[in-house]
């Protein structure tokens, strides 16, 4: 749909809102979507199965196989 992948580094607030977020939502891992803007970082939505292409193409890792880890160590 014409987005696009960025590396930047999240300041402390915005970790912190991402983490919150998902894990007000329930989930162990979640794409977490938010904009920035002049009175801090707003959560626009909260995906359960993100897109994985974006991210591996712009940071060169293998986010699959790490998620796939995290279940694994994390599954009852």
């Amino acid at each position: 749909r014409g987005g696009s992948a960025n590396i930047i580094e999240l300041s402390k607030e915005e970790e912190e809102i991402a983490l919150i977020a998902t894990k007000a939502m329930g989930l162990g891992v979640a794409g977490v979507d938010m904009l920035q803007s002049k009175n801090g970082p707003l959560v626009l939505e909260v995906n359960s199965s993100p897109g994985l292409e974006g991210i591996e193409a712009a940071t060169g890792t293998d986010i699959a196989s790490k998620i796939i880890r995290y279940v694994e160590r994390n599954v009852q």
